[in-house]
């Protein structure tokens, strides 16, 4: 019988429960350092009788097993360790007490099957005669898996220990716990302190304890036989019997007995089915490094020969070989056969990492540089950001030397990693003016690459009309190079400045790309034209047909091997996921986005907005401008010319929801720049309402209406409907801003009427959340129209104008509350935490107060009064008492007073601590309703 490490005590804690029971026998089965010695000890703290001694007998340590004394007849449980380790005389004495164990005795005996002297047979031969009613188990302990080590490595290292440091600590170390331990106490005690990379994992090297164990068990072998295990070290992983023997350096039947001989002294251990090597992968570079340098590189040159022989050549270990036996011809021709093998095979990223390695040897001839570094240019574009390999073409691209041809390729994928890879924007635009001049003549394809990279609107700077200009040159270039895969990339281009200004033409050209094309290189360049057309789409409000898009395009760039491309859709759909309401879990794919792409801010940018965009509706004010600024990877002015202007909507509008108006309005008018001076007026959607409320609250109606204008005329007849709704809201927020100014009561109702419009649209796209935020918009307008003065309670009695409106404007009332009730539960569902308060707060404002209600407030006890419970709410969600005051139409020091409150009736010791009392944070809190624990809003309250 099998027993499984949870089970492995119970058979022994139920015989010594019961004396009457009969023995029962563990074998307990596990290489070294897998934990036997830590199992004995866990064993030893089964519950059992006081009667009942635990016995320890260590074998090999001379000591043998106790002397009989008063208890020999009581019964005992025996705890064996290294059973492997006992010599003759000591196994037959282990045999005659395991024999006679008597009832209520249980024995646990612990070896490692690789040392054992007769395999199989822990006693020793013959086996063992086991009385009939004993109970024999074996029970084999196994590595730890991949999540056990990651509980480890949290446990002793902290939560910085990323997920590929973690598989690499698992690789490496086999998961046999001893090992695991040792790294990472040798990871914990390194200066500088570790950081959580797989680098650093592989540069701990090797334990001492494993080291010393390899090392013994290598030196145990004759010395004829050792270079079957240096053959296995310099391999370094499982590999088959011939080729092992072949790089030993041994003949067939010298190498063959030789191997025998490791495997049965330990030193090396059967891996699989025609497959050996080290037991833990680790142990490898202990022996490697304990070669002398001749026999290293001559084990080295014979490894390369031997990896040359398969099908497929693994041409990045083979370059490996050849350059440790110190082959410099045959190690640069390795390399390109590697990186070519891996591009073809769309494994870019591993091309990178061979060729950024190779490029940054000293010394390396500049042939060689010139030959190596095209590659790496090709594979990067469509790879992932490394700031490596930009300064190493950075440095290239100097060499004056280099062909015009080859310099310009090298410009051109430079200039494309400085602008989409790194954020580089000027830099990355004059290495693509220049690599267009320099490949024009020489490579006119690749010249017409270079020009339609500048017809990208994305980038700040140079406008619309730059942009255009280049894409005219483009396609011709494209068109007179004959090059299909240029064409494809100019029509990528072309696709991408069409989808972002919604020219009529725009979904033509995106049918035209080559989706089932063969061509590698043409479809690299369709699937990053699909990748730009679904990110357009979302930024138009085309969301179904964005939907559809980021399915194609992510599907073709995973086939194609772009993972630039790849990620591009995946911050998409992190911006479709917000304007489409699929809130749930959206903070953490966005922080766990932000977390994978942790070497390229630039791909995550969409995920720190879309981060901060949630922030500001959750009230966690605190972190918005964190998240919006890029928790400091990059400046808003640095991002993409839409995603900027979007952050520069949130901040202007969290500025006006402190009341910083001037703030606001400065705010406003720089965004409002950018926008105007690239003129793709779709990307002013998220921006346009809050730059004109800032600049007509501030005093600057003339800006904010030349704004409206502006954004009118500039949007034309184009398929944009998100930039449409936002314009009618633009509208919307002008009337509102000057009705009091102008015409009143009328212009606040027309006002309510483009903010319906605007909601209507929206609603269409559909868009929940800014939905919600228009129609509360109708919904404040018409109660300001109906009641004079503005927000405020109102006696009941007291003349008012909506005292003197008939029965139509009352019912407009009505179903204006009704909106708000409405607007405040859909903020709720959606977890929008600020604006659901400052909805009920709008309300509760407005409510008349009751003439004849009776003296004092409702008594709440021990409970928290809906008031409380609001302020907590906002509270706890991260909101100054000055904010609060805001939001809900309080004064600051009345704030104050209902959070002390609060935190009197939940026992809440700081704002913390209120969080836990209320339950958990903001997403708990967010679920309570501060109109839960008192009556809803009554319409006829209002008219």
């Amino acid at each position: 019988m099998i027993a499984t490490r949870g089970s492995a005590g119970w058979p022994l804690a139920r015989v010594l429960a019961d004396e009457r029971a009969e023995p029962v026998l563990l074998f307990v089965e596990g290489a070294a350092g897998e934990g036997k010695s830590h199992l004995l000890q866990e064993l030893a703290g089964l519950p059992k009788s006081a009667d009942t001694p635990g016995r320890w007998w260590r074998c090999g340590a001379g000591g043998g097993p106790p002397h009989k004394d008063e208890h020999e007849n009581l019964p005992t449980l025996w705890l064996v360790d290294d059973v492997h380790r006992a010599g003759g005389d000591e196994l037959r004495r282990l045999r005659q007490v395991l024999e006679g164990l008597r009832p209520g005795s249980a024995a646990a005996v612990t070896y490692r099957p690789e040392e054992l002297p007769v395999p199989g047979l822990p006693l020793g031969a013959p086996p063992m005669t086991y009385p009939s009613g004993m109970t024999v188990l074996r029970h084999r302990l196994v590595p730890w898996d991949e999540e056990r080590v990651r509980r480890v490595a949290v446990q002793a290292l902290g939560e910085g220990c990323s997920a590929e440091a973690v598989r690499r600590l698992h690789e490496r170390t086999g998961g046999v716990p001893r090992v695991v331990v040792d790294v990472l106490a040798v990871l914990r005690e390194q200066r500088p302190a570790f950081t959580g990379t797989a680098v650093e994992v592989e540069a701990a090297g090797t334990p001492a304890r494993l080291a010393e164990l390899v090392l013994s068990r290598t030196h145990a072998l004759p010395p004829e036989d050792r270079p079957v295990a240096w053959a296995a070290a310099v391999l370094d992983g499982p590999v088959g019997r011939d080729e092992l023997i072949a790089v030993s350096g041994l003949g067939a039947v010298t190498g063959n007995t030789a191997l025998l001989r490791a495997l049965e002294g330990a030193a090396l251990a059967e891996l699989g089915e025609d497959r050996y090597g080290f037991a833990v992968p680790l142990a490898a570079p202990a022996v490697r490094a304990s070669l002398p340098g001749p026999v290293r590189q001559d084990l080295h040159g014979r490894a390369a020969k031997a990896l040359a022989r398969r099908q497929p050549v693994p041409w990045a270990a083979v370059a490996d070989h050849h350059r440790a036996a110190g082959d410099s011809h045959r190690w640069i021709n390795a390399v390109e056969r590697a990186a070519e093998s891996a591009a073809a095979g769309s494994r870019h990223q591993e091309a990178v990492n061979l060729l950024e390695r190779t490029l940054a040897t000293p010394g390396l001839p500049p042939r060689v540089r010139a030959r190596l570094a095209p590659l790496l240019a090709r594979s990067a574009v469509t790879g992932l950001r490394s700031d490596q390999t930009v300064e190493v073409l950075a440095q290239i691209v100097r060499d004056a030397s280099l062909p015009a041809a080859v310099r310009g390729e090298l410009r051109l994928d430079l200039g494309l990693m400085l602008c989409n890879q790194m954020g580089r924007y000027p830099e990355g635009w004059r290495a693509l003016e220049i690599a267009a001049t320099e490949l024009r003549e020489v490579r006119p394809g690749l010249a017409a690459r270079a020009m339609g990279a500048l017809s990208s609107p994305f980038w700040p700077g140079n406008s619309l009309d730059v942009h255009r200009e280049w894409l005219v040159k483009a396609t011709a270039a494209a068109d007179a190079s004959g090059d299909d895969a240029m064409r494809t990339a100019v029509l990528a281009n072309h696709v991408a400045l069409a989808m972002s200004c919604a020219e009529p033409g725009a979904w033509e050209l995106v049918c035209r790309l080559p989706r089932d094309t063969t061509d590698p290189a043409r479809a690299g360049q369709a699937a990053r034209g699909l990748c730009n057309a679904a990110d357009a789409a979302v930024w138009l409000g085309l969301h179904e047909r964005a939907a559809d898009l980021l399915a194609e395009g992510r599907e073709l760039s995973a086939r194609s091997g772009a993972p630039y491309f790849e990620h591009n859709a995946l911050g998409a759909q992190l911006l479709q996921e917000w304007w489409t309401g699929q809130w749930p879990g959206l903070a953490q794919r966005c922080e766990d986005f932000v977390a994978a792409t942790a070497d390229m801010p630039l791909i995550a940018a969409d995920a720190y907005v879309v981060r901060g965009l949630l922030t500001l509706a959750q009230g966690e004010w605190g972190e918005t401008v964190s998240w919006l600024s890029q928790r400091g990877t990059f400046g808003t002015e640095d991002l993409p010319v839409s995603l900027a202007a979007t952050a520069a909507g949130a901040l202007v509008r969290l500025a006006l929801a402190r009341q910083e108006t001037q703030t606001a309005a400065e705010q406003a008018r720089a965004a409002w720049s950018i926008v105007a001076g690239k003129g793709v007026w779709p990307w002013a959607a998220e921006l346009a309402p809050w730059a004109v409320e800032a600049l007509a609250r501030a005093g600057d109606g003339a800006t904010a209406r030349a704004m409206v204008r502006d954004f009118a005329q500039g949007l034309g007849q184009g398929d944009a409907p998100a930039a449409r709704a936002a314009l009618i809201w633009s509208r919307a927020v002008l009337a509102e801003t000057e009705a009091p100014a102008r015409d009143g009561r009328d212009g606040l109702l027309r006002a309510a009427e483009l903010y319906r419009q605007a909601a209507a649209a929206y609603e269409e796209l559909p868009r929940p959340y800014t939905q919600a935020v228009t129609a509360e918009g109708a919904g404040r307008c018409v109660l300001a129209a109906h009641t004079e003065g503005g927000p405020g309670p109102v006696a009941e009695g007291e003349h008012t104008a909506a005292s003197a409106e008939p029965a139509a404007d009352c019912a407009s009332v009505l179903a204006a509350v009704a909106e708000l009730e409405s607007c405040a539960q859909r903020f709720t569902d959606l977890g929008a935490v600020w604006d659901a308060a400052r909805t009920r707060a709008l309300l509760r404002t407005r409510r008349p107060a009751k003439k004849n209600r009776p003296p004092g407030r409702p008594s709440h006890a021990d409970e928290l009064s809906p008031r409380e419970a609001e302020v907590a709410q906002l509270a706890v969600s991260g909101l100054t008492n000055r904010e609060i005051a805001a939001t809900l139409h309080l004064s600051p020091r009345t704030v104050e007073q209902h959070i002390a409150r609060a935190m009197r009736k939940t026992g809440a010791l700081s704002r913390r601590n209120l969080a836990a009392r209320l339950g958990g944070g903001p997403e708990a809190v967010s679920t309570l309703s501060p109109t839960g624990n008192s009556r809803p809003f009554r319409a006829s309250e209002f008219c």
